[in-house]
């Protein structure tokens, strides 16, 4: 077994190199998940035997000189919403249909595979994408990979936990109030959402479709810009550019709750203080309609999932797990006058928002007010899903009402060294301008380093 880099474009360069196979790093990547899975929670179905088919395939590839691109020969997680032919989509449901989108690849995933990486697995999650871990069901429960006894964050837990533990070197999530960014805040890595409708959602069990995005989870901004490349049309951001005279706005205003983690506001300013360091000029703003647009998520993502829910709800309550059907239930508390509102409020948002990047050409702000939480902490007494207390310390939802690109990257930790995610938000289809701000900001800090897992730290 080999020393498996940690970074994407690392394992890259060291395939170009000649420095490892594709073979080798598969199969250091197969031997962690043996090693630390059972404790970890980190997929649902493992794809051991074609995945070192593709990774000798890629070897023999790159021995004709033929290159794919810089997910050659990568190991990848899939979120196990996302269809992979061959393999069940169960969105860690008992009432999911196995064969969703017809048993096919979904198109993020057949253009990974036109891109040369090696599928390693469909990693966990919440069921259909909400609620919370229940032991209850037969499925794994996700962990921390720092503190098995902690939540990795949802929904896309598996995608992110593995990537931090090394079982892959990116994932492959999806995110409708915050499933990208959350557990890539809580895990120590970084996730990226695309601009709404950029990376095809079909494919991908719909939670809200108005809402619903893919993307990527890896360590680092350049590595989920490499994703995002194999994704779309995009192009790899220019480096030598700098942040001088970049406009950043610094949200401050609903983002340091009193019941927050202490670390956040220095972990914040000092992220802050590296930007101005590099070149990039701060001026305070404020959100517009705050409130109105995390309103407007929770309800479309209800009202779309009940639509999408509302037969199987009737037949088989039971075995939805309980926060799930509670969630999906709201929907019906709804009116239909409600829902339009909603889509009104989005608009203006939308509106607003673009308004404000006349301003700026960046926001900041954290990610979350805390660090990973006991799994013993996300339920009240009564079983359900505590919304004043953790749910009330994520600043996720808000990005969803609106079509702006969102990136979430390491930015410090907490007394309790558990990772806090700094949250960068820029105009419609400005993924480059995210990416070369994060590249910025990851050159010159350390946090997005990898973790030590539970095994290094047995």
């Amino acid at each position: 077994m080999i020393d498996q880099p940690r970074s994407l474009l690392a394992a890259a360069a060291a395939l170009r190199a000649g420095e490892i196979t594709s073979v080798a790093l598969t199969e250091s990547a197969l031997a962690t998940a043996d090693r630390l899975d059972g404790r970890l929670g980190v997929y649902l179905t493992r794809l051991d035997d074609q995945a070192r088919a593709a990774a000798a395939r890629a070897d023999r590839e790159f021995a004709a000189g033929l290159d794919r691109g810089p997910l050659h020969g990568i190991p990848v997680g899939v979120k196990d919403s996302i269809a992979l032919a061959g393999t069940p989509t169960t969105a860690q449901s008992l009432v999911s249909d196995p064969e969703f989108h017809g048993g096919r690849d979904a198109p993020v995933v057949a253009r990974l595979r036109a891109a040369g990486a090696v599928l390693t697995g469909k990693t966990t999650l919440m069921e259909f994408g909400i609620g919370l871990p229940d032991a209850a069901k037969p499925f794994p429960v996700p962990r921390h990979p720092r503190d098995p006894a902690r939540w990795p964050g949802g929904s896309s837990s598996g995608s992110a936990s593995g990537v931090a533990a090394g079982m892959f070197l990116a994932g492959i999530g999806s995110d409708t109030a915050g499933s990208i960014r959350m557990p890539a805040a809580f895990c120590g890595v970084t996730g990226l959402i695309p601009t709404y409708g950029r990376v095809p959602a079909a494919g991908c069990v719909p939670l809200g479709p108005s809402l619903d995005r893919v993307g990527p989870l890896a360590h680092g901004a350049l590595d989920c810009a490499a994703v995002l490349a194999a994704l779309t049309s995009f192009t790899l951001p220019r480096l030598d550019e700098g942040l001088t005279g970049l406009r950043i706005g610094v949200v401050r205003e609903h983002h340091f709750p009193a019941h927050g983690d202490p670390a956040v506001a220095p972990a914040f300013d000092a992220a802050l203080h590296v930007l101005t360091g590099l070149g990039a000029e701060l001026t305070e703003v404020r959100l517009p309609l705050w409130p109105e647009l995390i309103t407007a998520t929770l309800v479309t993502a209800e009202c779309e999932g009940l639509a999408y829910h509302r037969d199987r709800l009737g037949t088989r309550w039971a075995d939805y797990t309980v926060a799930a059907r509670g969630l999906l239930a709201n929907g019906a508390l709804v009116s239909g006058a409600d829902y339009v509102q909603a889509q009104r409020v989005r608009r203006a948002g939308r509106a607003a928002v673009a308004a404000l990047f006349d301003e700026v050409d960046v926001l900041a702000c954290p990610t979350a007010s805390t660090g990973a939480p006991p799994l013993s902490a996300l339920t009240t007494p009564a079983g359900h899903q505590d919304n004043d207390g953790l749910f009330g310390l994520l600043h996720t939802p808000y990005w969803n009402s609106v079509r702006n690109p969102v990136l979430a990257l390491p930015m410090g930790r907490t007394a309790e060294d558990l990772p806090l995610s700094l949250q960068l938000a820029g105009p419609d289809f400005g993924e480059e301008l995210l990416i070369r701000v994060g590249a910025a900001f990851q050159e010159h800090t350390d946090w997005h380093r990898p973790l030590s897992t539970v095994e290094d730290l047995a």
